[in-house]
């Protein structure tokens, strides 16, 4: 799609859900301006939900998408998971809740987008995701209530409790699983994504500036408002949280990918995803994460270091030897994979102590008046599995906003 043609895509916001609709949307122009600060896929998301609920949107980034200088999301593993997810969890019981019904939102949203345009254009494609355990998932509560509400939700496709997948995909014996279960997910390729929704956003009439908003939002916030126009302020600045929220309770989780050609030449193409996460068999280091991110490219990972927040690893760091050894030894050939012409990147996942932050801000601006600022960060590893569904929230949040008087005062 050229970012001025016309989207033949758009977004509307029904109870709690935000479905995603195909065909031409009649425009509607509200008053207000919005702006949205960090331009990863949860604030370009949250930016397109808000053009086509007729805000005028503003967002504002330190970088955008490219193919030279790749941002978090570009890095992200983006096999959309149901929670808590493979590399890294939020085992949070509110954040847990709120994430079954985020990612289910996301889930029907990529379904939607999948089946409305070729997969040329934004890079989303259904595959089948494999997860394999060390010992009996019966064995696990955890794992198996995991799984319990997975077969349970009816528009997760494909679902199947198998323990013959180990054999179906050569997984070496050696590897120690024993047992299986499978399911059709959204797999993004992010660089292609990226680029895609950032056009979305510029072709539905969003404004991009480039720049960094330092410091606390807060403390800033009615200067920031009348410099934007804008009448309330999104925070989608992931790990720039602890800084932009005062939220020290944000750190980053480290991760990594390999990325191989997965062209059938040196080894059986590989089609579907394959997991092993950490449980109570596997270590943190014991993850293996092997997910076709394309036609071309397969992604090797299963890297969780957290609070870590340098980017000084390469393929010969020894953490990542050892990640892309376990994938070579999960899946006999991977070892003869040539290395894609981008080899190697890295990233920090922006996490939380507790759950994901998708809520107002809390804290009174001068003269014990409520804030305009709504946050959403804190995502992880899973910003494209909860993209929509925070977006959705963030929706509803600034509805009540906008209902309230401006110089709002907090309840006593």
């Amino acid at each position: 799609m050229s970012p001025l043609s016309q989207p033949q895509v758009y977004l509307t916001h029904e109870g709690t859900e935000l479905i995603l609709n195909y065909g031409p949307k009649a425009h509607v122009a509200l008053p207000s301006r919005v702006l949205v600060v960090g331009g990863g896929v949860t604030g370009l998301t949250t930016a397109w939900a808000l053009l086509d609920a007729g805000h005028a949107v503003t967002v504002v980034s330190e970088k955008w998408a490219s193919l030279e200088d790749r941002i978090t999301s570009q890095i992200a593993g983006a096999l959309w998971e149901w929670p808590p997810a493979v590399c890294g969890k939020h085992t949070d019981l509110i954040s847990l809740e709120n994430s079954r019904r985020w990612c289910m939102t996301s889930y029907r949203g990529f379904d939607k987008l999948i089946h409305a345009l070729p997969v040329e254009e934004h890079g989303v494609r259904m595959r089948m995701a494999n997860f394999f355990f060390g010992q009996s998932i019966h064995k696990m509560s955890g794992q198996l209530q995991k799984m319990n509400e997975i077969s349970a939700a009816h528009d997760i496709q494909g679902f199947k409790h198998d323990l013959t997948l180990i054999k179906t995909h050569a997984v070496n014996q050696e590897a120690g699983v024993v047992d299986s279960y499978r399911h059709l997910a959204p797999v993004i390729d992010t660089d292609q994504y990226m680029v895609w929704l950032r056009s979305i956003v510029v072709a539905k009439g969003g404004k991009l500036i480039t720049g960094r908003i330092n410091g606390d939002l807060l403390q800033q916030e009615d200067r920031l408002l009348a410099k934007y126009g804008a009448q309330a302020i999104v925070n989608t600045t992931g790990l720039g949280a602890y800084e932009t929220a005062a939220d020290h309770t944000v750190f980053p989780l480290r991760g990594a990918l390999i990325r191989v050609i997965n062209d059938g030449k040196r080894f059986p193409i590989v089609k579907e995803a394959l997991c092993v996460s950490h449980d109570d068999t596997h270590e943190a280091e014991d993850i293996v994460f092997i997910v076709p991110r394309n036609d071309r490219t397969l992604i090797l990972g299963g890297l969780a270091q957290p609070y870590v927040h340098t980017l000084d690893l390469t393929i010969n760091s020894p953490e990542i030897v050892r990640m892309r050894d376990r994938c070579n030894k999960f899946v006999p050939g991977l070892e003869n994979a040539e290395l894609d012409p981008v080899p190697f990147v890295q990233g920090l996942r922006p996490f939380r102590d507790t759950n994901v932050r998708v809520e107002r801000e809390q804290r009174l601006k001068a003269g014990e008046t409520r804030s305009r600022i709504i946050h959403s960060y804190g995502q992880g590893g899973s910003g494209f599995s909860l993209s929509f569904g925070c977006a959705a929230d963030v929706l509803a949040l600034l509805a009540e906003l906008e209902k309230s008087p401006y110089s709002e005062r907090a309840s006593l």
